[in-house]
């Protein structure tokens, strides 16, 4: 089968076209006719960096697929040939990715694609959604009428976050740069835009809630973003970040008595433990597409996976409103 793949780490143009071999069938598995993926932050740093969770070269790489199932096990009593699935479910050590004709896939990392959104759009959804969710729910067990804050959110985690925690019943605040972006995320239920800056937040929020503080920040990129969500939560607050790497003064943290979290959905994928619950987490998100509740928000550039290269440097770039999705095939 066709592959796009890398045989060394670096920049964008060392993804190449490749002839590998059709991975075989095994139990508890799918093979899938991959039809899209979409690029997450986490498919150009294992490009560019290698790091520990990088699957071996020549690698295969991107977790979120959207598909149809071509084979699968005798013992399979869940799935059927023909079904139409997405998933979050390889592109790092241990398991071959989306950049491929065809992926094996663990039948409990998948669900049924939504019937309304197309495959790039599916292919956008299980990464983030994911993220999302544990961040929201599952970390931060928010309910209805709680101030959160939402950093990035016109971004990929982001703008999945804003929709979830408004249908939770949450009241949202993000943090947007650019005209575009500003008008997305209000359209995706937040209540008010701030800079990213702590003053405008304050502001924003004292303007919106009567109050400048929030009950959990959920940051959606790491780095100051993380520090920000920590300044703007009250004391006993919740801050949760989806990006731990790097260096951070938690002094306001300690002195507000906060509850911090990380969040690393590909825990999962990486140990084999807990995989089941990212098949139900994406079995209600595709309810929710389905129901109206939550879409998807592409990028207005839908890349064909022999310009892999380009699809990653213009997330690399920070070019992308909403999610970069890549056809698959042909």
């Amino acid at each position: 089968m066709k592959a796009m793949m890398i045989r060394s780490y670096g920049g964008p143009e060392v993804f190449e076209m490749g002839e590998v071999q059709k991975p075989n069938l095994k139990e508890g598995h799918v093979l899938v006719k991959v039809k899209a993926t979409s690029v997450n932050p986490v498919d150009y740093k294992i490009r560019k960096f290698g790091p520990a969770i990088s699957p071996q070269l020549p690698a295969i790489l991107h977790g979120d697929v959207s598909g149809i199932i071509e084979e699968i096990h005798e013992k399979e009593t869940f799935w059927k040939v023909g079904d139409e699935i997405f998933g979050c479910a390889g592109g790092v050590i241990g398991n071959g990715g989306a950049l491929a004709e065809y992926m094996l896939v663990d039948s409990k990392l998948i669900a049924k694609k939504p019937k309304n959104i197309s495959f790039e759009e599916a292919a956008a959804l299980p990464l983030v959604s994911i993220t999302a969710w544990e961040g929201l729910f599952d970390k931060g067990k928010i309910s209805a009428g709680d101030k959160i804050l939402i950093t990035g959110g016109a971004g990929g985690v982001g703008h999945i976050a804003v929709q979830l925690a408004k249908w939770a019943g949450a009241r949202v605040i993000s943090t947007a740069t650019g005209e575009s972006k500003k008008k997305l995320v209000l359209s995706l239920g937040a209540e008010a835009v701030a800079d990213r800056n702590i003053e405008s937040i304050r502001e924003t929020a004292k303007r919106i809630f009567g109050t400048s503080e929030f009950d959990l920040g959920l940051d959606t990129a790491g780095g100051e973003g993380f520090q920000t969500a920590i300044q703007s939560v009250k004391i006993k607050g919740k801050a949760i970040t989806i990006n731990g790497s790097g260096s951070f003064d938690l002094s306001v943290a300690h002195s507000k008595s906060l509850d911090l979290s990380i969040v690393f959905m590909l825990l999962p994928l990486l140990k084999g433990e807990g995989r089941e619950y990212h098949g139900k987490i994406l079995t209600e998100i595709s309810r929710l597409v389905e129901s109206g509740i939550l879409k998807p928000i592409l990028d207005s550039e839908i890349f064909d996976w022999k310009e892999i290269g380009k699809a990653h440097q213009k997330l690399e770039d920070g070019k992308a409103i909403g999610k970069i999705a890549v056809r698959i095939g042909n």
